[in-house]
């Protein structure tokens, strides 16, 4: 791949009319990922590539998904500190199909509790506006903000 990003060319190809290696590579790449196998003489071997192919191809090599994910998005709350609030919105969020990246929460302090949590929506079902007004409606949720997306 070129070092100027506005040099590169990406193309979405269906992997039926890539060549083996290719799709070999991306394969080999998954297993490393989601650590199914620990190094890349397993992966390959397991997928049936040569290492020279893996090494050739693994900069430029990628799924549609990887490369194009949904918004991450962080919004922070003040909680009533009560048991089962913060369940219950991360429940909310899950429902939505978005998918949960991190959760942080400070210790509660006069009843109530700061938390901040990092979502991908790249799955979501319907609008992060609609989402963050059942979080406000939410019974125990006494504020939300949405502080970024990226």
């Amino acid at each position: 791949m070129n070092t100027k990003l506005q040099e590169d060319k990406f193309y979405i190809v269906s992997a039926d009319i890539l060549p083996e290696a290719i799709v070999k590579t991306a394969r080999a790449k998954k297993l490393l990922a989601r650590r199914e196998v620990k190094t890349v003489n397993e992966a390959v071997e397991k997928v049936g590539l040569s290492r020279s192919a893996f090494y050739k191809y693994k900069d430029g090599v990628y799924p549609v998904q990887d490369a194009f994910t949904g918004n991450i998005v962080t919004i922070s709350m003040i909680l009533d500190h009560r048991t089962g609030i913060l369940s219950r919105v991360l429940n909310i969020i899950a429902n939505s199909k978005s998918n949960i990246l991190t959760i942080n929460q400070g210790i509660p302090l006069q009843g109530v509790a700061n938390v901040s949590i990092s979502f991908e929506t790249a799955q979501m079902e319907g609008s992060l506006a609609t989402l963050l007004e059942v979080l406000k409606s939410t019974p125990g949720v006494i504020e939300v903000e949405l502080v970024g997306e990226a």
